[in-house]
């Protein structure tokens, strides 16, 4: 081991300036792998934070307008979703349909206190609600199965708004506010990225509109989907019955708007693979330039050690342990320039993570243990390559030819 440390050295001594020149490319190519590979896991982890592969098994449904003619109706007729849809669903679609849900939607409804007042939408909406948009609830609780059955006038609010109706978010649980004419109990105090609408349940929306049985959404959350054909085929069973309940054409796409969350995600999915294929390739031939180098390096290392090799072999030196010091020499010098390549890009992807912490669209855009693995599998692969010929080459040297040269 100590004589390969000591034939490395002599090598890099013995090049200075070319090795310094193809190590800082091997560098800079390991560098940009890191880089690249870790903005690809920053985009990875964004969109994994907003949906996986459970959450998505979901379709959000909206009426629309009718496109065309049907049964007498003309072109052009409103589509009312209504509360009955649901055991319509469940009935029609039992393979793919887990679950139907609505929403009850009242547009700026005025909340107020003592204090202040806001005028945001309020939601009337299930429980599971909390898990699809992923609340996170600071205060107290979310709605439950109970508040349902009993139409309860409870209300769960931003944390924002919490603030300004009560000046300190945290005495908000327990206390009351006024809306849509009634006065409603504050259970919980949620946040969110974006979302800051109040949430009230589902069942006491729809009293306050005169359970006239319209709804503003349907949410279906699918079952034994496991594809893009499964979800389609899940979209399509879906539709048809809200054609039969609605009457309008089963391909007329306008009628209702359905947003498959499980294609979309499906979909996604396949374009980040081929953005971390991509960058792989990328990576990889930004690398190739230095593996070329030190392929160079080590061609002119057997050539100025062909008398060596000679004597090597004169003395009984097999092929096989040229070809295994060469070959190892090459991957040592591919693994030191490699390794400072990863330590820079790490230093950075860090960097980067502590400055984009806030953002949305980039995630911990840093390299993991697995990551790590794989680009040095990628070094030994590329310093082997890059000393297998000049190995080649020294295991043909013949000994008496060798012992000539000068």
């Amino acid at each position: 081991m100590f004589d390969l440390f000591r034939e490395i050295a002599q090598t890099l001594r013995h090049n200075k300036l070319r090795t310094a020149l193809t190590g800082f490319a091997v560098a800079w190519g390991i560098f940009m792998l890191i880089i690249l590979l870790g903005m690809s896991r920053g985009v990875f982890n964004s969109f994994s934070s907003f949906a996986s592969a459970e959450q998505s098994r979901t379709l959000s449904i909206w009426g629309g307008w009718t496109g065309k003619a049907h049964h007498g109706y003309k072109e052009g007729r409103r589509i009312i979703l209504e509360n009955d849809d649901k055991p319509r669903i469940r009935h029609d679609n039992p393979h793919y349909v887990e679950n139907v849900f609505a929403t009850k939607e009242i547009d700026s409804a005025q909340v107020s206190t003592n204090r202040d007042y806001i005028s945001n939408p309020v939601y009337g909406h299930y429980p599971e609600e909390i898990k699809r948009a992923k609340l996170n609830m600071l205060y107290g609780r979310f709605l439950n199965q109970r508040d349902l059955d009993e139409t309860r006038k409870v209300i769960v609010i931003q944390r924002q708004n919490a603030k300004t109706l009560f000046g300190d978010e945290t005495k908000a649980v327990g206390s009351r506010v006024q809306a849509l004419g009634l006065s409603w109990l504050v259970i919980g105090v949620y946040d969110h990225d974006w979302e800051s609408g109040s949430y009230v349940p589902f069942t006491t929306a729809m009293m306050l509109s005169g359970n006239d049985g319209k709804v503003s959404q349907l949410m279906v959350s699918l079952k034994n989907v496991e594809n893009m054909d499964d979800g389609t085929e899940a979209e399509a069973g879906v539709r048809k019955s809200l054609s039969a309940s609605h009457d309008f054409a089963s391909d007329d796409t306008g009628a209702v708007h359905i947003w498959n969350r499980f294609n979309s995600y499906l979909s996604n999915m396949t374009a980040l693979n081929i953005l971390d294929i991509a960058v792989w390739i990328i990576g990889i031939f930004t690398l190739l330039s230095g593996i070329v180098g030190i392929s160079n390096i080590m061609f002119v290392s057997v050539r100025e050690r062909t008398h060596e090799i000679g004597i090597r072999r004169a003395i009984g030196a097999k092929p096989r342990s040229i070809l295994i010091q060469i070959v190892t020499e090459s991957v040592a010098i591919t693994t030191i320039f490699g390794y400072i390549g990863i330590v820079l890009g790490t230093m950075v992807t860090a960097l980067i993570a502590k400055i984009t912490a806030d953002a949305d669209f980039l995630k911990d855009p840093t390299v993991n243990i697995s990551i790590a693995i794989k680009v040095t599998v990628v070094l030994i692969i590329a310093g082997a390559l890059a000393g297998l010929f000049p190995a080649l080459k020294a295991t043909k040297v013949k000994p008496v030819e060798a012992l000539r040269d000068e």
